[in-house]
């Protein structure tokens, strides 16, 4: 069956980094789009970017974390990053990673997949 394994989250002060992973197995991980969405207590869910499938994939950040992380993926190892650069408190959440077999990674694409979650916090 497909898994999402997150990894890498933790407790940070405002300004530090973060990285988070996510390793896929159980599916041709090469072939989806991967995202990252994070759920704030009280919170909708809410995306934060995606890699299209394939190698060179286009990449998508919502505009409150637009040049500051950077989403990216290594298909030789089934894993997709985020490199969470510049973290402020508002920044904390669940982070969780998704998994799309439309491929394209556009936002508002529908995830089949999803991990267990990782909590990000950023202390003030």
């Amino acid at each position: 069956q497909v898994q999402l394994v997150e990894s890498g989250g933790g407790l940070v002060q405002a300004g530090g980094s973060l990285r988070l992973s996510c390793a896929a197995s159980g599916l041709t991980f090469r072939g989806f789009a991967m995202a990252w969405f994070r759920q704030a207590p009280g919170k909708e869910r809410e995306f934060v970017a995606a890699v299209a499938a394939w190698s060179g994939g286009r990449t998508y950040y919502s505009d409150s974390v637009k040049g500051r992380f950077t989403i990216s993926r290594n298909n030789a190892k089934n894993t997709v990053y985020l490199q969470m650069n510049s973290l402020k408190p508002e920044d904390t959440a669940v982070y969780y990673c998704e998994a799309s077999s439309s491929g394209t990674g556009v936002p508002g694409s529908a995830y089949e997949y999803w991990g267990q979650g990782n909590q990000v916090t950023v202390s003030s």
